[in-house]
């Protein structure tokens, strides 16, 4: 092996905390996908239109950066599988809104209460105070990130959350 080839690349500190706070979470979005047999992309599609209630194929294809036709592929899985359901767009006859069905809605409310479990142990050691200072701070450095990342043009831009929507800081 040469030395360049040799060198390691790690972080400590804080972005080494951060990076395994990410890393956990991957894996517990893994874990959630896996238990219900949906991919990556699926379980992202179900996260997002839980999180919107409704949505049409391409602004569920704006968010997740895919092809309407990867949407359609995805959304025809996740109908079959009974987790989906279109409903006709009032309006224009061409276009349609994406769904949950009440099984879909259980699995959520199901994730959700896992979730917060998992945090609530991993928490136990903490004050209500430290828990609420600590959400505070969480919130803090992940709107500066989405901030900063914008302004050095490193992010790219997602399809708007409807008014009124939680979005993605409500789900997995």
């Amino acid at each position: 092996m040469s030395a360049e080839t040799a060198q390691s690349h790690s972080l400590d500190g804080f972005p080494a905390a951060a990076v395994e706070f990410v890393n956990v979470m991957q894996h517990n979005r893994e874990r959630i996908g896996q238990d219900a047999g949906l991919s990556a992309s699926e379980l992202r599609a179900l996260f997002r239109i839980a999180a919107e209630v409704s949505v049409t194929p391409k602004q569920l294809a704006g968010y997740l950066d895919m092809s309407t036709a990867a949407i359609t592929f995805i959304s025809r899985r996740l109908v079959d599988s009974g987790l989906l359901h279109r409903v006709d767009h009032p309006n224009d006859r061409r276009s349609l809104y994406l769904e949950l069905t009440p099984l879909a809605h259980r699995m959520m409310l199901d994730v959700h209460r896992d979730f917060v479990s998992l945090l609530e142990a991993a928490t136990s050691d903490l004050s209500a105070a430290e828990v609420d200072s600590f959400s505070g701070r969480l919130r803090s450095v992940a709107r500066s990130m989405v901030h900063l990342s914008a302004l050095a043009g490193t992010s790219d831009p997602r399809e708007a959350l409807s008014a009124g929507s939680t979005g993605s800081t409500t789900h997995l």
